[in-house]
């Protein structure tokens, strides 16, 4: 690879994938503020991956704030109808997959979807042009696809993670929310000689049940990470190419689409899920 960076020097592939799978990052040492010196700190913002989740995030509230503001009973624009289209098809998977009452599930499905989708997208802009551009700034490296970050897509997974319990309190009570754990999938002995095992049953429903539990935010997030972050690589690869990345590129490109939207698709639909499940009175 016969790219130069910085000094001048001729990359070789290996650097040029390293650094384009480098976070733009900021952390204190020795009570000072650095830039992409952070390696194994556990403080460090990677400033590009919360930089475009934030800028996307408000791009997508005021694009739908402005189309709802907009809205006619008329015949609609191409971009009312796209919004219409996206807001009809949320609330049809809300419906078919929650059930319950709550009127906070739609918006975050909505939320969740469209903004999971906007980050995802970003992976089809071509690898090289916003670092580069970026580059003519100063700055040494730059990220582009939030979701790439595992950072990011923890984060948002315990979010869902805590409204999980959240509504598993609000629905069953705390008593009930601990019964789930310790007292399903076996039923612990109640009377006689079996009440000696009871304690290790419960123990064993605990440590089954908690599993379970811990395992919903971890499947979303390296889930959406790993998914994201595989078809960067692979763009990254083809880039390696020169010129004739184009071809491959464009393929694909056309072919990520599908990945892009289904990962937004799933995390949105194993959210209801999940917030569904903590919904429903325990039994």
């Amino acid at each position: 690879m016969a790219d130069t960076h910085g000094g001048g020097h001729a990359q070789t592939a290996q650097d040029y994938i390293s650094h384009h799978l480098q976070n733009l990052q900021v952390c204190r040492v020795d009570g000072e503020w650095v830039w992409n010196q952070c390696a194994g700190n556990f403080w460090t913002i990677n400033v590009d991956s919360m930089f475009f989740s934030i800028v996307l995030g408000s791009l997508f509230l005021w694009l739908f704030h402005s189309v709802a503001k907009k809205a006619t009973s008329g015949p609609p624009g191409k971009l009312q109808t796209a919004i219409e289209a996206i807001v009809g098809f949320v609330d049809t998977a809300v419906k078919d997959a929650f059930h319950g009452h709550n009127k906070l599930i739609a918006p975050l499905a909505l939320t969740i979807f469209v903004w999971v989708f906007l980050m995802n997208f970003m992976d089809l802009i071509p690898v090289d042009w916003l670092p580069w551009a970026a580059s003519l700034a100063g700055v040494d490296y730059l990220k582009i696809v939030p979701t790439t970050d595992v950072n990011v897509t923890f984060a948002m997974s315990l979010s869902v993670f805590f409204l999980i319990i959240y509504y598993s309190i609000k629905t069953k009570g705390f008593g009930g929310f601990i019964g789930e754990l310790t007292l399903h999938p076996l039923a612990p002995p109640t009377k006689g000689l079996g009440l000696i095992g009871a304690p290790f049953v419960i123990a064993f429903n605990l440590i089954l049940e908690s599993a379970s539990l811990l395992a919903k935010p971890l499947s979303l997030s390296l889930r959406l990470f790993g998914n994201m972050y595989a078809g960067e690589l692979i763009f990254i690869l083809i880039a390696l190419l020169g010129f004739y990345q184009l071809p491959l590129h464009f393929g694909w490109a056309v072919f990520h689409i599908l990945i892009v939207t289904l990962q937004a698709f799933i995390f949105m639909m194993l959210t209801i899920v999940y917030l569904s499940q903590a919904s429903q009175q325990s039994h």
